[in-house]
């Protein structure tokens, strides 16, 4: 079994599990009710344009090799990460409106992931076309990630005692093999991260800064769902920059920049995560 093999199974699982467990602690009604008070529009418009956007103009200011460049732009094009509802309950936001807008974003991707990443490498230049698979990227990012929230969703609306008894084992099973597929990726994939170089490190850096302050704006007035929107638009969906990278850029160091960059966006969101959830949350001393 090779290496980009294991790494799929072990995330996979990972985050079907963690994503189920998401869901078995909610209700249809708090996610329906958490999406229409919510400024889906903007929201929208600020994944899908504007990240990008800002994307390309830190990769520029900061003269990013070219195929670095490009996986800083297919990830800016791919919002709303898997682990968007986990880093919620961790930083105890609006745990429904997570789950809700990492739901939905999955649908929204596989038409305007590749518009937005194209627009964006036209910015950049260099780059004439993408090829996509819309079909097959559906049914991944639907199985991975749209499915498991929807079925964690129904299990605690059908049966929310088995729910309740499902949650704890679900959710350290699957924390284990996230774990796991971390610590697998980091050290199987350190030679190609490292030689990244740091002006890739930093742009990338700055883009998802920018880009979490971007989606604090945009989230509303409720700090609740700022945090939610801000994780949103700042950690972006690995496995779909992927499935761009491997059906148009086979073969390249683009791939193993697509993983790298995504690494770091995960090291970043856990560092917004203990600060929300340690630093912020703690009362200013008298």
């Amino acid at each position: 079994m090779g290496h980009e093999t294991t790494i799929r199974i072990l995330t996979t699982c990972a985050l079907v599990g963690l994503l189920g467990a998401v869901g078995l602690r909610l209700t249809w009604d708090e996610v329906t009710s958490a999406l229409t008070r919510c400024r889906f529009t903007l929201i929208v418009l600020a994944n899908f344009l504007a990240v990008p956007a800002l994307t390309v103009a830190a990769a520029r200011y900061l003269e990013v090799k070219h195929d670095s460049a490009i996986a800083m732009i297919l990830l800016a094009a791919a919002p709303f990460a898997p682990v968007v509802p986990i880093f919620t309950r961790m930083a105890r936001a609006d745990l429904a409106l997570a789950a809700g807008l990492t739901a939905v974003f999955p649908l929204l991707s596989v038409p305007l992931s590749p518009l937005s990443a194209q627009g964006a490498l036209r910015m950049l230049g260099g780059v004439d076309h993408l090829r996509f698979n819309m079909l097959a990227s559906l049914a991944v990012l639907a199985a991975t990630i749209t499915l498991p929230l929807a079925a964690g969703v129904f299990a605690q609306h059908r049966a929310p005692v088995l729910a309740k008894k499902l949650l704890r084992p679900m959710e350290i099973i699957s924390e284990a093999a996230g774990a796991l597929s971390l610590a697998f990726v980091a050290i199987t994939e350190f030679g190609s991260i490292r030689d990244l170089g740091w002006r890739a490190w930093l742009a990338m850096g700055m883009a998802s800064e920018l880009s979490m302050l971007l989606g604090w704006a945009v989230g509303g007035p409720a700090r609740d769902a700022r945090r939610v929107v801000a994780f949103g638009t700042a950690n972006r969906n690995i496995a779909l920059a992927l499935l761009v990278a491997v059906q148009s850029f086979p073969g390249t160091p683009i791939v193993s920049a697509v993983v790298g960059n995504g690494l770091l966006l995960i090291g970043l969101g856990l560092v917004h995560v203990a600060w929300w959830r340690f630093v912020s949350a703690t009362p200013p001393a008298k």
